[in-house]
């Protein structure tokens, strides 16, 4: 580039002052040192600790959410509507309907006859719940959960849907919920990031998911998520070379800290300091992660609580181990999917394999981090990006029928930290198709992930571009009657 007009590009507003800024460089490497030094929160109660930082009292300190991507059919899973039996192969009411855009998956059938759960349905635990018999560890574990079965969204087509319920906008560029909270909250672990991410698929899973799902959008970088893969390796890049001692490669990080530190002072822009970061964080992670990835000092009776699968590096029940482990070393967010649930056709057998891949791990974190004191402050949420319609998608068959989309109403369900015990909460119609009673949308789900954690959803913000965004954009309730 021209040196001339490389000079006119450094002199902007925001340069001229970080250059006359004294001991900036300093002030950059004091906020690594001591990540709450510089927090806008910090002089409500000190840096550092994360109760500094919220609110108010939190009762979570950390969030499991176990995404299931493509969207569960909640008439098959929760939302037992014993009168469609009745109603099996009518059509679909336009009363019911109301006009409601479908995709264009269905748009051009000539009809849309309602079908019925084929899986029977059974009350569980003191509290009675519903639950399929797809879902029988899950079942044994209803004491603890609040099933929700009235989420709503506006969004009918994937990537929209997941976009919209992961950063509360449909379009992509915003900081996600676990960005949100590594913002919010910080780290609890100077060894592992803050917010980690693992993927994992049933055997039919054709629907894909983005890395922006966990970006941080226009925040700094870092505070988007981390992915962790299956396998020896975990993170990319993270092993040394053959040939390169740990000796080396900290000479080496000392002489980039040097120059980042250089560079910050003389151009102020924030990613330089996310970049020494992230550095000094990869250093670190070459001990911590190959600890936190080894389950072999796990009981017998621990790995077979997850399942057989827990064995297999990838698969959900390795990863909702994995999700335990982190959350006992303070890991913030931690996120979940499991791709396979877009149940287009065929959904009697595809639905049984994601159960069988899902059900088991869930009940089990859910029963680890019990019995090990963590379930009081670890808030774990079950869900996906909406639901099924009740209506057909292709031809009515015992094992060929299909679900299309259906945002108006889905279920998920949350347990621990916050969360009252034993709930089932909202009701839909007889055709499992509109809310009738107490509807959460998902800001409002989303405000009330926040608030568990003690954070306020109308005050944890983040100006860009001359305006204030928060998570749940203009809206959002905190959904008090689930709440402990």
């Amino acid at each position: 580039m021209n040196p001339i007009r490389e000079r006119q590009l450094q002199l902007t507003r925001r340069h001229f002052f970080g250059r006359t800024a004294t001991g900036i460089g300093v002030a950059a490497l004091g906020s690594i040192l001591n990540p709450g030094l510089f927090s806008s929160r910090a002089a409500e109660g000190g840096p550092g600790s994360p109760s500094s930082r919220t609110h108010f009292t939190p009762k979570a300190k950390r969030v499991i959410y176990l995404f299931m991507a493509g969207g569960p059919s909640q008439i098959d899973l929760f939302d037992y509507k014993p009168k469609l039996a009745a109603l099996h192969k009518t059509e679909l009411p336009s009363t019911v309907r109301m006009g409601q855009r479908i995709t264009g998956m269905t748009s051009g059938q000539s009809s849309l006859p309602v079908v019925n759960s084929m899986f029977k349905f059974a009350q569980h635990g003191k509290s009675g719940t519903w639950v399929s018999e797809l879902l029988p560890h899950t079942a044994s574990v209803v004491d603890d959960l609040c099933v929700i079965k009235t989420v709503t969204t506006e969004a009918i087509n994937h990537d929209p849907a997941i976009t919209y319920i992961q950063t509360g906008f449909q379009n992509p560029g915003r900081p996600c919920v676990g960005s949100w909270l590594s913002y919010g909250l910080g780290s609890a672990n100077e060894n592992l990031p803050a917010f980690v991410v693992m993927i994992s698929s049933g055997k039919e899973s054709d629907q894909p998911l983005f890395a922006r799902l966990w970006s941080a959008g226009f925040m700094e970088s870092q505070f988007q998520g981390v992915q962790f893969r299956g396998g020896a390796d975990p993170v990319l890049y993270l092993s040394n070379p053959p040939g390169i001692s740990p000796g080396s490669r900290r000479e080496v990080l000392d002489t980039l800290d040097e120059l980042n530190a250089r560079q910050f002072a003389s151009h102020a822009d924030p990613e330089i300091k996310t970049r020494i970061a992230q550095y000094e964080m990869a250093y670190r992670m070459q001990t911590s992660v190959p600890d936190l990835t080894d389950i072999s000092k796990e009981s017998e009776a621990t790995l077979d609580l997850y399942g057989p699968a827990v064995r297999t590096p990838g698969t959900f029940a390795y990863h909702c181990l994995l999700a335990r482990r982190m959350a006992e070393r303070g890991v913030r967010f931690v996120q979940l999917y499991h791709r396979g649930w877009d149940q287009h056709g065929n959904l009697p057998r595809r639905i049984r394999e994601q159960c069988k891949d899902t059900d088991q791990p869930s009940a089990a974190l859910i029963k680890d981090l019990k019995q090990r004191g963590l379930l009081e402050d670890t808030l774990v949420v079950w869900g996906g990006e909406f639901g099924r319609t009740v209506y057909c998608q292709g031809v009515i068959e015992p094992e060929n029928y299909g679900r299309d989309h259906h945002g108006r109403n889905f279920a998920i369900w949350m347990a621990g930290g916050g969360i009252r015990p034993g709930t089932s909460y909202g009701e839909t119609d007889d055709y499992c198709y509109n809310v009738v009673d107490r509807p959460v949308h998902i800001h409002d789900q989303n405000a009330t992930i926040l608030h568990c954690l003690g954070l306020n959803h109308e005050k944890l913000t983040y100006r860009y571009q001359g305006r204030d965004f928060r998570l749940t954009d203009i809206h959002g309730n905190v959904v008090k009657e689930i709440l402990a």
